[in-house]
């Protein structure tokens, strides 16, 4: 008899949670830090000069992020994308990249705002980084720095993703957050500017991550509407996902000018297939983009915890894990606290 095939093998090995789902991908944020402060994570008026950012000290280290990641991928992860915050405030973030890479990854991206990618991108390829993700909500300069809340200037973001393109870092994607009456007037524009480059821009829906984004459902511009949008210009065909759990619907473009996705984790919830754990920061473990709490793995790192007990405590965790937030939220449940979006990325 033939051995089963690799993916095969990963299947048998799979740590499984209370409704079935596998854990495959890790997010892992490295710094609480950004300095966008868009109205949907990180308002102004909340992320002032106040406020208390994580001191350094408290930041999981380079070397304490490279030990969780290959337990992780002994129990299965084989995705590793790095957030923030704005993850390359972080500095030698580079480094990481490089000792991340060693572990042997299917896929190791990084996410970000845009607005130190030009002078970044070469040493993230050379560093090992597969692709990156780049925030970007709109085309229009004074809308895009309205979002922004600090100026900057969109020009230098679309600088960023050339030089990532001239570097490598492909297939690029470029995620829009649609707000109604804020950019959404904006859609076809993205869809225009990336369409025929190879490159893939994704629409998300407004969600309501953390308590301090002022999210509303009247705000929420529905996937299926940015869809009809794009396609009265340019005709779209839906695209079987690249795998089990995807974030994104994927569809192309009829003409074969290449393709967009769109995530609705608010009109049609992706909970049942959801293979994502969330590291923040500071080291806490979370199972859901909208969970209140997690597992602190900082602490016991610290204070001497072998390999064998971080992994105990990971598949605990998991197996146990029944999260459904986006299938289950109601009036009540959009009041719940949750982590706020700058400590566990996106």
């Amino acid at each position: 008899m033939a051995p089963p095939a690799p993916g095969n093998l990963i299947d048998l090995m799979a740590l499984i949670d209370a409704h079935g789902r596998p854990l495959r991908d890790l997010r892992i944020s490295i710094t609480d830090r950004c300095n966008f402060r868009c109205r949907y994570c990180m308002p102004k008026e909340i992320f002032n000069r106040e406020y208390e950012f994580l001191q350094r000290d408290l930041l999981l280290s380079f070397e304490e992020i490279g030990r969780l990641t290959r337990i992780f991928h002994d129990l299965g992860v084989d995705k590793v994308r790095i957030t923030g915050g704005e993850p390359l405030l972080r500095r030698g973030v580079e480094t990481l990249i490089a000792d991340l890479a060693e572990v042997g990854l299917a896929d190791l991206t990084l996410t970000t705002n845009g607005s130190l990618l030009e002078r970044k991108a070469d040493a993230l390829a050379a560093a090992g980084l597969s692709r990156v993700t780049v925030s970007l909500d709109s085309l229009d300069p004074d809308v895009f720095a309205a979002m922004n809340d600090v100026d900057f200037p969109v020009t230098d973001v679309l600088d960023g993703i050339d030089a990532s393109v001239a570097a490598g870092l492909t297939p690029l994607k470029i995620n829009m957050v649609v707000k109604r009456g804020v950019n959404a007037d904006g859609v076809l524009a993205m869809a225009e500017k990336f369409r025929g480059t190879g490159n893939i821009v994704r629409f998300i829906e407004f969600m309501d991550v953390g308590s301090t984004n002022g999210w509303r459902l009247d705000d929420v511009v529905p996937a299926t509407e940015v869809l009809k949008s794009i396609a009265a210009r340019y005709p779209l065909e839906p695209v079987d996902p690249n795998y089990a759990g995807e974030v994104a619907s994927r569809w192309r473009y009829r003409d074969g000018q290449g393709e967009i996705g769109v995530i609705s984790s608010v009109s049609q919830p992706f909970c049942g297939d959801c293979t994502r754990a969330r590291l923040s920061a500071e080291g806490v473990l979370y199972t859901c983009l909208f969970a209140a709490g997690g597992i602190d793995f900082r602490a016991p790192m610290r204070s001497g915890a072998g390999d064998d007990e971080l992994r105990t405590m990971i598949t605990d965790l998991w197996s146990q894990r029944s999260d459904k937030y986006s299938e289950l939220r109601s009036g009540v449940t959009v009041n719940l606290p949750k982590v706020e979006m700058s400590y566990i990325g996106g």
